[in-house]
């Protein structure tokens, strides 16, 4: 029988790892199935490690103790803040650079450092399960993105038993030590995972003749663009983003975006402000990528990104959603782009584009099946059995 069991979130199929895989694989089974039959427990950070603010080195002498700032290793001084393996994880700035650090070092203000109780989770286990909740999603801050101990100490991870995280500890520096094969292997399986995702999509999303299809402008009771005119930039506020934040993932990447006053905010027509259920898309330049809004939270976009807001007596918001990404639906939008330089999808095409509009029922199975796929290709949590299931792994 083939094995695939879950680790840290995420499935491997051992017969792809090789002489590495099937061996440490087949080991991790054994020990869940030994030591932890009912699942994995969740912890929040507060209980497992202490978060400690990095300090300014100046005024100390040169030596051989790295300091680490949130760009790597700044300098070298003759003392250290802490001298046992620690996860280091930015404050401030590029809050995706987490570091693992086994030998002393000093941190700068910038960054945290951790104090991990080893006879609860090894420090490596954390880094690793930090690093794969991608901590930039996290920043709420304007201006400079940053995190504070608060959000941290709140983050729930799964906590195994000491040989489970040992042994995923083991699986995960194999890959890391060999970049151009196993890596590889992942990368690909990955892969495959999408390929399957779309065709799925595209299968439940062609329905037969019997589904009417309806235009956009009978689906939602709005559809616009984004502010014409450039807005007044400001240093913080609300976040301005353009069509380079909206990621080929379907997210919104608030981390590096400019900003505009409250006021500008409030000024909008209510149709231009994103609500949760609606959906953006872009229709110029990189044209066809399709975001669901899953909160009120609150920002500005360019007039390059179309808004949505379903009918939900017609649609509901996450079926338009996945109608908007099937192949058919592309198709249309390729079709409807117009220019050289940069080609644009108008509103005026936009409302004419059509998606199948099954019964609410019908659509509601849709979604539960296509968002079920979704979870496989991107959240590698989503394979390890969870003894909490009602607590949250991030806020």
């Amino acid at each position: 029988m083939v094995s695939a069991h879950s680790y840290a979130g995420g499935q491997i199929d051992s017969r792809k790892l090789g002489f590495v895989g099937e061996r440490k694989m087949n080991r991790l089974e054994q020990l869940l199935e030994e030591l932890c039959p009912e699942g994995v427990e969740y912890k929040p950070l507060s209980e497992i490690l202490l978060i400690r603010n990095g300090r300014d080195y100046k005024g100390f002498d040169s030596g051989d103790i790295p300091v680490y700032g949130s760009g790597g290793i700044m300098t070298y001084i003759d003392r250290f803040a802490y001298d046992k393996p620690s996860v280091l994880i930015p404050r401030k700035g590029s809050l995706e650079k987490l570091y693992y650090v086994e030998e002393p070092f000093w941190t700068v203000d910038t960054l945290f450092y951790t104090e991990i109780d080893s006879a609860v989770a090894l420090p490596k286990y954390v880094f690793y399960y930090l690093q794969m909740l991608h901590l930039e999603k996290l920043n709420k801050a304007g201006g400079v993105p940053s995190l504070t101990q608060a959000v941290l100490n709140r983050l729930k991870i799964p906590v195994p038993p000491l040989p489970i995280q040992n042994e995923i500890v083991c699986i995960l520096d194999s890959f890391a030590d060999s970049n151009n094969g196993l890596i590889a292997l992942l990368t690909a399986e990955l892969t495959a995972r999408e390929k399957q995702f779309e065709y799925y999509r595209d299968k439940l999303l062609t329905p037969d003749n019997n589904i009417p299809k309806l235009h956009l402008s009978e689906c939602c009771t709005t559809i616009a663009d984004g502010d014409h005119q450039p807005p007044p930039k400001k240093e913080k506020g609300i976040p301005f983003i353009t069509i380079s934040n909206i990621t080929n993932h379907n997210q919104i990447d608030f981390s590096k975006t400019m900003f505009v006053s409250p006021e500008y905010y409030e000024r909008l027509a209510h149709k231009r402000r994103a609500q949760a259920g609606d959906i953006l898309y872009t229709v110029v330049g990189s044209f066809g990528i399709a975001v669901y809004i899953e909160t009120d939270y609150k920002f500005v976009f360019q007039r390059h990104i179309a808004i949505l807001r379903p009918d939900r007596r017609t649609v509901l918001p996450k079926y338009l959603y996945h109608a908007m990404q099937a192949t058919a639906f592309y198709s249309q939008a390729d079709t409807a782009a117009k220019g050289a330089a940069q080609r644009t999808i108008s509103l005026a095409s936009l409302n004419r584009m059509e998606i199948p509009v099954p019964p609410l029922e019908e659509q509601a199975r849709i979604v539960s099946i296509l968002d079920r796929f979704d979870v496989l290709c991107n959240d590698l949590t989503s394979g390890l059995p969870r003894r909490n299931r009602s607590a949250p792994q991030a806020i």
